[in-house]
């Protein structure tokens, strides 16, 4: 007897260690990741009666809490919404937070550990913390013309971003949406709304498609072949390139086509200034496979490619396939077969080219402010790596400036001005009508202020091509005009 209530007190005693170890890992080691976890529905419903902080353009707030008449004691409110919508992204009762909401959320809700004072004294006056405001680098201007760039019904995105910070001054994708729908506190027309949404061709609600969708590069790429090219040591300046109509495929009965819409065909061989101004295919695929793949991936690397960043929202990883055959590392070079690159990534490229080889952190925000105004973060331009020497990008700057200046690049240039830029067209998969076409690039080119990449998904060649030039054009002449 005495044996089995000895048992029983063991047995008790080991479940009530084992529920206070539970309790002590949930309510101390787990409570932070709990509490910012966006789908953990009693903090929101808890921080709706919050006065959460606001996120400004230009001193204007994109996104604001103001007093409500429900349940709630505030509502989230966005103006200007499909404009800013994939950078703002949105505060919901139902689907929680995403972009900016969620990536500053312990600043704009003030639980963030710069906050401890405030919640002390919180603790003692029942009185509620109030949120900090998130001021973003971008330009209202700009961020409202590369809106107007982008004809409706035209899927695609712009970015605009300074090559020596890194900060980002537009960021616009097509199609958008309006937050206010999925941020209201009637759960089941928020419900409703997003249903709506989700059936918007082209469209999710979820992410910001200029830094998370990932597309077919096109011949943007070959400014990546090129720095490998010329970092190698093998190939200089006056490195001479074969430059046949076609190129037949390592391994297949596959020829690869030079580019069609170009001049091309004037030359049997080409030094990398033609054939980047032509964006011949044939140069930069012999390139690729006399290199081999691993000397591409690493120069990928050093443009970023296979880093997830936080600008402080989520930036998408861009890839170049590895395990390749020759055929495929042909493909490869050209931006086609399975490179997927986001258009920041594309922006990030030309802005090392730009910024004499060196790589910054690309950023969104620029001062979070205490509801007193003082200063809580103002974050300073970081250095990401060297993408290549300072030599080889000088170089590269001067080819890309005779894209614009007698090559295929036309449309983007600017009297009085030196624009440095490359086209891109890539096809779709098979089955898939379209094209996206790309131009990315940086002016002036001798102390560039802007670097532009602008790719509009599913066109025609000829639509795309025109589209994207005089977008960047339009954008680059904007900025230096200020």
């Amino acid at each position: 007897m005495n044996q089995a209530i000895r048992n029983t007190w063991i047995v008790a005693l080991a479940m009530f260690a084992l529920l206070f170890g539970s309790l002590t890992v949930v309510q101390f080691f787990e409570a932070e990741n709990l509490n910012a976890n966006p789908w953990n529905s009693r903090t929101i419903y808890k921080d709706f009666d919050k006065n959460r902080g606001a996120i400004l353009v230009d001193g204007d707030p994109i996104a604001e809490s103001v007093p409500s008449d429900d349940e709630f004691a505030y509502q989230r409110v966005y103006n200007e919404p499909e404009l800013y919508a994939p950078i703002t992204g949105f505060y919901s009762l139902v689907y929680g937070s995403t972009q900016m909401e969620s990536a500053m959320n312990a600043q704009l809700s003030g639980s963030g550990d710069e906050f401890f004072y405030e919640q002390i004294v919180q603790m003692f006056s029942g009185g509620q913390v109030e949120g900090a405001s998130v001021e973003l680098t971008l330009d209202a201007e700009l961020q409202q013309l590369a809106w107007d760039l982008m004809p409706e019904g035209v899927k695609g995105s712009i970015v605009v971003m300074e090559p020596d910070t890194g900060n980002i001054l537009a960021m616009v994708s097509k199609p958008s949406f309006d937050p206010n729908e999925v941020a209201g506190h009637n759960t089941e027309k928020v419900t409703e709304n997003m249903a709506g949404l989700e059936e918007v061709p082209g469209l999710s609600p979820f992410i910001n498609a200029a830094n998370e969708s990932l597309l077919a590069p096109g011949s943007v790429f070959k400014l990546v072949v090129a720095a490998a090219a010329l970092e190698s040591g093998k190939y200089d300046a006056d490195s001479e390139l074969e430059n046949p109509p076609t190129l037949k495929l390592p391994g297949t009965n596959v020829e690869l086509p030079n580019y069609v819409n170009g001049g091309c065909a004037a030359r049997t061989t080409a030094d990398f200034s033609f054939a980047l101004e032509q964006s011949c295919n044939t140069p930069f695929a012999q390139i690729a496979m006399d290199l081999g793949e691993d000397a591409i991936a690493e120069q990928t690397a050093k443009f970023g490619y296979g880093e997830s960043y936080q600008i402080p929202t989520h930036v998408t990883a861009s890839r170049f396939p590895t395990g390749m055959s020759d055929d495929l590392l042909a493909q490869s070079a050209i931006g086609q077969y399975d490179v997927r690159v986001t258009p920041l990534q594309v922006a990030m490229t030309s802005a090392a080219i730009a910024n004499d080889g060196v790589l910054m952190k690309p950023n969104l925000v620029r001062t979070v402010r205490a509801p007193d105004l003082r200063v809580m973060d103002s974050p300073k331009p970081e250095e990401l790596q060297r993408s290549l020497s300072a030599d080889n990008a000088k170089l590269i700057q001067d080819w890309m400036v005779n894209v614009v200046d007698r090559g295929i690049g036309g449309r983007a240039a600017i009297p009085g001005v030196e624009v440095a830029g490359k086209t891109g067209t890539a096809e779709l998969m098979a089955g898939e009508e379209g094209n996206n076409s790309w131009f990315t690039g940086f002016a002036p080119a001798d102390d560039p202020q802007a670097v532009v990449s602008v790719v509009f998904e599913d066109v025609d060649v000829a639509t795309g091509s025109s589209l994207a030039s005089s977008s960047a054009k339009q954008l680059l002449e904007a900025v230096l005009n200020k």
